[in-house]
């Protein structure tokens, strides 16, 4: 699938998070969302991203936002992620990459000459109707939450 635009409604979704519960865009209505894709937990640049996001939340909050972060990984790695990093925010455990594929961040990626299926870094602003108003595809994983309040 492509990747939803500004001005389009945001597709929906509904997986589980770090804890088992059930969650989906419908539970944010009414919110503003940052719902960001990273590829992998506890890696250096997943970890800087969601780090700072993580220390900004307050800031956040205080505009009406919540946070919500999806990797293919599982829920057990993302507790553990969460639990290591204090991390304020839930993380969708996309292990089919369904959500993953819906927002059109599942891509072909190459490293060192090796191609390989991989998730885009990629971060949707969604507001209180479920309109996405940006979309974040080079992210600055040190300093994503001044690309997001700016």
């Amino acid at each position: 699938m492509s990747v939803p635009q500004i001005g389009e409604k945001a597709p929906a979704f509904s997986g589980v998070n770090q804890k088992g519960d059930k969650i989906s865009l419908h539970g944010y209505s009414g919110k503003k969302l940052v719902l960001y894709f990273y590829p992998k937990d506890d890696t250096p640049g997943c970890t800087a991203e969601s780090c700072n996001l993580s220390e900004n939340y307050e800031r956040f909050q205080k505009k009406g936002f919540e946070i919500l972060g999806v990797s293919p990984d599982s829920e057990k790695k993302h507790q553990k992620f969460i639990d290591k990093y204090q991390l304020k925010f839930d993380l969708l455990a996309d292990t089919e990459k369904e959500t993953i594929q819906t927002y059109g961040v599942w891509v072909q990626k190459s490293m060192y000459g090796r191609e390989y299926m991989g998730v885009a870094r990629t971060t949707f602003i969604i507001d209180e109707n479920g309109i996405i108003t940006d979309v974040i595809e080079k992210v600055k994983t040190k300093d994503h939450t001044s690309q997001i309040l700016s």
